[in-house]
């Protein structure tokens, strides 16, 4: 058999359905993760603390505000920028991919859809040059039943009053500003949940434990304490009682983006898999010359193309105005089942190196497994997606 020869997967396909702006911006993420973030990823993991030094260059690479008008300091791009960045970003370290995408596809999001002209002028332009944010929706007893949440809000001298917990908040560390759900009303289902912009600062607001995860390590998630936390009435976002809304359609879009974060680790793994298919030997040739190798090979380059192109497809409707809802679930749903396969796979062709930490794949598989779980399990996803296609709500 002939000497095999693999390139990995590194450019998006079709080409010529992106833009000479896009290509460039790609590019330029794709480098900047190579020379600064990578030689960083081993050690943020082990520590699992992520670099100051990076989130100040995300801010000064304008990363931290993709979408966000010119009028506040953003770059005024499209979310399907932000996807890229997302997926490049994740291709080298997951944790760097969900730090952009909670900012941009989350927070920033909610923040342009829902917040008064006062509240964008207050917030936008600290979101967009140093202030990390967070979405603070999970709690104890509400995961997968998102409105079951029990922080409750009381009006209380002009200002609300909240107490309660929350759970499994990304970015919780790190953030000065985290949009939070609260409910004026337990008994009223989701029809009393209220959106708040909560400042890390507010009398009675505190970040609590860090949890020791499996995987996206250097990605802080904690949980969130309120204890009488005093929010002011303009600090309400969109509606009073309607924070449900905002939930479900921020949530819808963030989807996208955890599917690009899915097809980037995916494709990080087949990379140093497919480069050590090529260099480890055994019966006198390399491993990428056996057959059986080479279709493992081959079937993960196709799921992951399959993954990216539902992740770009989602998020050029989404840029178009149409109606998503369906894709982003799919989205989620699919990229995160290849970025499982292909991360496991990857640390079966490399034997018995794969699961040691000497070597990138093992935390490559550890990444992926979060992608399944947040914003939206799979059941959910599929739940939503049948209800879609039989026509439900």
């Amino acid at each position: 058999m002939p000497e095999t020869t693999l390139q990995a997967p590194s450019s998006p396909t079709p080409l010529t359905s992106f833009s000479e702006d896009e290509i460039l911006f790609r590019d330029n993420i794709h480098h900047f993760a190579e020379e600064k973030i990578r030689p960083l990823v081993k050690e943020m993991d082990e520590k699992a603390v992520f670099d100051k030094g990076l989130i100040h260059e995300f801010f000064q690479l304008g990363l931290m505000g993709i979408e966000v008008p010119e009028q506040y300091g953003g770059g005024a791009g499209k979310f399907f920028d932000a996807i890229l960045a997302v997926e490049e970003f994740s291709r080298v370290d997951a944790s760097a991919g969900v730090i952009v995408d909670v900012q941009n596809t989350l927070v920033n999001n909610a923040l342009l859809r829902w917040a008064t002209e006062e509240q964008k002028k207050r917030y936008l332009p600290r979101m967009v040059s140093e202030v990390l944010g967070a979405y603070a929706l999970s709690e104890a007893g509400s995961g997968s039943d998102a409105f079951a949440l029990q922080t409750k809000a009381e009006m209380k001298g002009g200002d609300y009053v909240l107490n309660g917990r929350k759970l499994w908040i990304t970015n919780g560390k790190e953030a000065g500003l985290f949009i939070l759900f609260a409910t004026l009303d337990p008994s009223a289902g989701y029809k009393g949940i209220t959106a708040f912009i909560i400042e890390k600062d507010f009398p009675g607001f505190t970040v609590g434990k860090k949890e020791d995860k499996l995987g996206i390590r250097a990605s802080s998630t904690c949980e969130l304490i309120l204890e009488d936390c005093r929010v002011p009435k303009s600090n309400v976002l969109g509606e009073a009682g309607k924070g449900y809304k905002i939930a479900i359609e921020t949530l819808n879009e963030g989807r996208i983006g955890i599917g690009a974060q899915m097809a980037g680790v995916a494709r990080g793994a087949w990379e140093y898999a497919c480069k050590y298919a090529q260099e480890r030997k055994q019966f006198g040739k390399p491993i990428a010359d056996f057959q059986g190798v080479q279709f493992q090979l081959a079937q993960m380059a196709t799921e992951i193309e399959a993954a990216r192109l539902m992740v770009y497809n989602a998020a050029r409707m989404k840029d178009a105005g149409v109606n998503f809802v369906k894709e982003a679930a799919m989205t989620k749903l699919f990229c995160s089942q290849v970025a499982e396969r292909v991360t496991s796979l990857a640390v079966e062709i490399y034997g018995g190196y794969g699961f040691t930490k000497d070597y990138p794949v093992e935390k490559y598989w550890r990444d992926a497994k979060i992608g399944k779980i947040y914003e939206g399990t799979s059941n959910m996803q599929l739940q939503t997606i049948a209800k879609l296609l039989l026509g439900g709500k």
